[in-house]
């Protein structure tokens, strides 16, 4: 058989024993979500199938923050099994489009990785204005109010306000809408500087912060 025969006879087997080839097909690759209001976590499902002809196994899934826990429900998957990857996203107070991206590593050598995106939509519950109340040094000790007020859908039936300094005192009072409260804070003295972050809790989840502050006296320039 000469040497043409023989490469003609090779390229038919072959073609008649096709190489094993390994395969996960994701129903999708990205997924869109829109919490609600006042949500904690936004919950994603990735779901795959191994349209392979030999198993795949999945040794890694990594995100791409800390806020992002991301899990298969199985490592090895036979040919023509299915399987799905749930990542959740923790807000912890992000507004606002964010997008996370879970790798997910297999030991296929034809697809070793994929990129998956968790895209949240988070709306703003509540408005807060202003987030910085500040006195001037000697300033009188007047108070000054935090506008904080619920959203649309949004319900909240009680507010505490509390100072990281006991340089603030502060008061809540109910305002005139539902879901609207008046934060009144007072400085106990204007004499010298300070600062205080004040964390604001409700029905929510997650705490909200303003801020408040002394200025220090305007430095004085010689001419």
């Amino acid at each position: 058989m000469n040497l043409m025969a023989k490469a003609f006879l090779g390229a038919i087997l072959l073609g008649a024993f096709p190489t094993a080839q390994a395969e996960l097909a994701w129903e999708q690759t990205q997924v869109e979500l829109h919490p609600k209001p006042g949500d904690a976590e936004a919950i994603a499902n990735f779901k795959f199938q191994n349209k392979g002809d030999k198993p795949v196994k999945i040794t890694a899934v990594r995100t791409s923050c800390g806020c992002t826990a991301a899990a298969s429900k199985k490592d090895d998957l036979a040919p023509g099994e299915k399987g799905e990857i749930t990542a959740t996203f923790k807000f912890g107070g992000r507004t606002g489009v964010q997008q996370k991206t879970i790798t997910v590593e297999t030991d296929d050598a034809a697809q070793p990785s994929t990129n998956l995106l968790l895209k949240a939509v988070i709306a703003q519950p509540v408005e807060i204005q202003p987030v910085l109340l500040y006195w001037e040094s000697g300033e009188a000790l007047k108070p000054k109010t935090i506008k904080f007020k619920a959203n649309k859908d949004v319900s909240i039936t009680k507010v505490d306000v509390t100072s990281s300094t006991p340089e603030f005192t502060s008061k809540v009072e109910k305002g005139s809408a539902p879901g609207e409260y008046n934060i009144t804070v007072v400085p106990k003295d204007t004499s010298h500087p300070a600062n205080a972050t004040l964390t604001i809790k409700s029905d929510l989840p997650q705490p909200y912060y303003a801020t408040a502050r002394i200025t220090p006296p305007a430095a004085v320039t010689d001419r």
